[in-house]
């Protein structure tokens, strides 16, 4: 008879990160994991991403001990700049506005506490844009997608259509890649069924 108790804590909110786990069978229940995200004065993106990722973990694993914690954060790269959730229309217009035409990174870092252990991984993923005319930016805005998005897009919504290249993990553009946090999650034990 199969069980249904958690495997492992996910320590986000993202609706995104939760149903890309669920859709390979894994059980877990969701953890508050609030922290402050700020990136440190020469702190590169690569450090920060991973450093977000532990704190978050660390956080689940404070709040509700016993499973293994998985935290994670994923952060739009341009020019060294770090492009994160637009705060209004405007910010998020200019975002994409400095996106088109134009290649970038996204680094998606997660991290699992499990017990006095403490593993991490990183995904570097280049996507290419093509042209974001402003009038469709806009557009895209009043969809309300990119409201809560770092660097205002959803690869898996409206802004496919600007994509012209992308290498490296899709699902880790979207929140979470799947193929090095699946390892991750083996190495404490915890596989999809």
């Amino acid at each position: 008879m199969p069980t249904s108790a958690p495997q492992f804590l996910l320590a986000s909110r993202s609706p995104r990160r939760a149903a890309l786990l669920a859709s390979v069978g894994l059980r877990f229940d969701i953890v508050a994991a609030d922290v402050e995200e700020a990136r440190a004065p020469g702190q590169t993106p690569h450090d920060y991403a991973l450093a977000t990722a532990l704190a978050k973990a660390r956080a689940g694993a404070a709040r509700q001990p016993g499973l293994a914690v998985l935290g994670a954060d994923t952060d739009v790269v341009l020019d060294d700049a770090i492009l994160g959730k637009p705060h209004d229309r405007a910010h998020a217009l200019e975002m994409l506005a400095r996106l088109s035409n134009r290649a970038h990174d996204v680094f998606s870092a997660v991290a699992l506490v499990n017990g006095g252990r403490e593993l991490t991984v990183l995904s570097v993923t280049r996507v290419e844009f093509g042209p974001i005319a402003p009038a469709a930016a806009a557009a895209y805005w009043d969809t309300g997608e990119p409201a809560d998005k770092a660097g205002a897009y959803a690869i898996q919504g409206g802004a496919a259509r600007w994509v012209r290249r992308i290498e490296g993990s899709y699902t880790g553009v979207v929140g979470l890649p799947l193929f090095e946090t699946l390892r991750l999650l083996a190495s404490v034990g915890v596989q999809p069924p």
